[in-house]
């Protein structure tokens, strides 16, 4: 996009205004897209989108795209990005590609998941009311091995930004490779939730349950794994049954709804799968399971569902479900569940309960882009992404900005 970082600014700041004026309604759109309760996703929706959006137009201002020392640094927008962007918090990580890349300098060609697409049109809507430069963002409707493909393939497309499956987004990397385009992949995760013996158990073992369960379980950082002492591990179970069975699983448009529909069919029969793998290798089924729930006759609704002695090496305790399922693992040492918390392909997303200097040294010593210590707020703009088999690269703030950036030094 060839204007000033101040003009990107401005267009970005006019996008986050005009969401912000159809927040509810692009809310009643994720919920209906998604699944996610509607009252919920006003905030966790929309709002991320739009924080998004602001927060780049705040670093499009702030970054120093010139540096010069003993000669000129250059920060050069990449060019053409391809963004690929998945269902479950759509408008959230279009923001976060899309936004970036615009603050950037680079052009956009956009695909949103075919199967949440429509708060995306609302997005081309209001880009091309306010009137963003032609050709600057684009948008193309598909499905992945169609579009995804041929996206990451072409030529013309300098780099590649992807977020979906593990799976997907080594197909993604590797089409991108036969022309050595930049690529960024935001994949999945398995993150622990590592309480120690001192921790608040009668707070963190709820809050765990929360951070499981957030859009039905199908959120890429959820804490899906609850790592506890062997002592203690009676008392989370009952703490963890107690949670579970106290959510509302129903319509998305009911305001008491805490837990909503699955995506699709698809997705419902995966997770009843899951569970009944969970059974089948042992594991010891606290509460929930793969039976339809009562009363629901009508969307793709799973029980809220725990699991406990679970072992490491057991399915559900290795693979992301992308359901409402917590499982509960013992550990008999804080270096057994360092061992643990980091014994998946995944690093995404990670917690740890209990004394602050204790819990800090954990974090520390687990292998995850973000690892949450005793509840501590995040902050505007960190940087997201992950370790191993979670993919490749940052989102958010700074470091999301520069992935859509090339670096060139000048010696004048």
């Amino acid at each position: 996009m060839e204007q000033p970082p101040e003009a990107r600014a401005a267009l970005l700041r006019e996008v986050a205004r005009a969401l912000e004026a159809r927040r509810d309604e692009l809310a009643e759109i994720i919920a209906h897209e998604v699944g996610m309760p509607e009252h919920q996703s006003v905030t966790a929706q929309v709002g991320g989108g739009i924080n998004g959006f602001a927060t780049a137009a705040d670093l499009a201002e702030a970054f120093p795209f010139e540096e010069r020392d003993r000669g000129v640094v250059v920060h050069e927008p990449v060019g053409v990005v391809g963004c690929i962007t998945p269902w479950n918090y759509p408008l959230n990580q279009i923001a976060a590609k899309v936004g970036y890349a615009l603050a950037a300098g680079c052009t956009v060609v956009l695909k949103p998941s075919e199967v949440a697409p429509v708060n995306a049109f609302v997005l081309m809507e209001i880009v091309d009311a306010i009137g963003f430069p032609p050709g600057v963002f684009n948008l193309v409707s598909g499905i992945g091995p169609v579009v995804g493909e041929a996206l990451a393939a072409h030529a013309h497309v300098d780099m590649v930004s992807f977020t979906g499956s593990t799976r997907t987004g080594r197909r993604v990397a590797e089409v991108a490779s036969r022309t050595v385009k930049k690529v960024a992949l935001e994949l999945g995760g398995k993150s622990p939730f590592v309480l120690l013996d001192d921790a608040d158990f009668a707070t963190a073992v709820p809050a765990g349950v929360d951070a499981a369960y957030e859009n039905s379980g199908q959120t890429c950082d959820a804490l899906t794994r609850m790592l506890v002492p062997r002592a203690r591990l009676a008392e989370v179970e009952a703490l963890a049954r107690d949670a579970a069975e106290s959510y509302v699983v129903s319509d998305p448009f009911d305001e008491k709804t805490q837990l909503g529909p699955l995506i699709s069919e698809v997705q419902l029969e995966r997770v009843r799968g899951f569970i009944e793998r969970g059974v089948a290798e042992g594991a010891t089924l606290v509460t929930g399971g793969a039976a339809p729930c009562d009363g629901l006759t009508t969307g793709y609704f799973v029980r809220p569902t725990v699991f406990s002695n679970v072992r490491p090496h057991m399915t559900i305790a290795q693979e992301e479900i992308f359901g409402p399922v917590l499982v509960i693992i013992p550990y008999d040492s804080e270096d057994e569940a360092v061992d643990i918390a980091n014994g998946t392909v995944y690093g995404l997303y990670a917690a740890v309960a209990g004394d602050p200097d204790r819990a800090q040294q954990i974090a520390r010593r687990i292998r995850a882009g973000q690892v949450c210590v005793n509840d501590g707020p995040g902050f505007r703009g960190a940087p997201f992404g992950g370790y191993k088999q979670s993919g490749l690269g940052r989102e958010n703030g700074r470091f999301g900005l520069e992935e859509f950036l090339e670096v060139k030094a000048l010696f004048v």
